[in-house]
């Protein structure tokens, strides 16, 4: 078997994917030198030939969409977590071949917020149903003990939520985009829509609020993380998420524990600031 190993994101579209600069700093403090973590462009009809096209020299893969649930047919086996979403955004390659789905970021989510101090509360708001929404129902079943009020924009939207929460244990109530304000004032908010999407939501901000965990990642901050933090409330970004699903990610590929959160996190911030 290789010594050398490989790793990689894969998705479409893909160049703008912060992954490479996060692994590779991971591998940099952990002393691997022999590791390499690139990027490819892969749809779901190429998804199939790549994979069987690895040779024993990989770990593991991560996964972007539109792959996440592509995947799945493709793996040997898919863990709890994973299945629970019908997402996998992680590969690990065993050493007798096998592949093994796992998604980093339903645990990636609760560590950012433990790393924020937000262990429990007793009820949150989701924005949109997005792609994201179904792994932040997922965290909300270990991290908020009564409903989620999920704001979406038509019945088909709040009917896929309502179903997510069942299959996950969780009281989802649906509501009105127009009302998302109303939102705003739960203790835990968590964004899960594209940019721009909640700008105008952002002078409805009231003081102190409690802690917004907005998905995104560039631009950063959007118009609601800004006047969050102006109005004194906890915000997290979708780096945050980024590095802890890596961190996840980088210890199940190359075995090694900790991965260095520090080092990753400042990777991300310099790559983001020279964009």
């Amino acid at each position: 078997m290789s010594t050398v190993k490989r790793a990689a994101v894969l998705g479409s579209p893909i160049a703008h994917s912060l992954s490479p600069v996060l692994h590779r700093a991971a591998y940099a403090e952990l002393g691997l030198a022999d590791w390499s973590y690139d990027r490819f462009e892969v749809d779901e009809a190429r998804l199939p030939a790549f994979l069987d096209g690895l040779d024993d020299s990989w770990a593991g893969l991560s996964l972007t969409m539109p792959l996440k649930r592509a995947v799945i047919p493709l793996l040997d086996e898919v863990t709890a977590t994973a299945a629970s979403v019908e997402a996998v955004n992680t590969v690990v390659f065993t050493e007798d071949g096998r592949r093994t789905g796992d998604n980093t970021d339903i645990p990636g989510m609760i560590a950012a917020l433990r790393e924020r101090g937000v262990e429990k509360v007793e009820t949150a708001a989701v924005l949109g149903a997005g792609a994201t929404a179904s792994s932040a129902l997922a965290a909300l079943s270990l991290v908020c003990t009564g409903p989620v009020t999920a704001y979406v924009r038509s019945e088909a939207r709040a009917a896929e939520m309502r179903g997510w929460g069942e299959r996950l244990g969780v009281h989802v109530r649906t509501t009105d985009w127009g009302r998302a304000a109303e939102g705003l004032r739960a203790p835990l908010v968590i964004a899960t829509t594209p940019a721009g999407t909640t700008d105008a939501l952002a002078a409805e901000v009231q003081d102190r609020p409690g802690t917004l965990f907005d998905v995104l990642y560039e631009p950063w901050p959007t118009a609601l993380a800004a006047a969050w933090s102006a109005r004194g409330g906890a915000v997290l970004g979708g780096l945050d998420l980024l590095v802890h699903q890596a961190v996840l990610q980088v210890e199940q590929m190359t075995g090694r524990t900790p991965a260095p959160l520090a080092a990753m996190r400042a990777a991300g911030e310099r790559a983001l600031a020279a964009r």
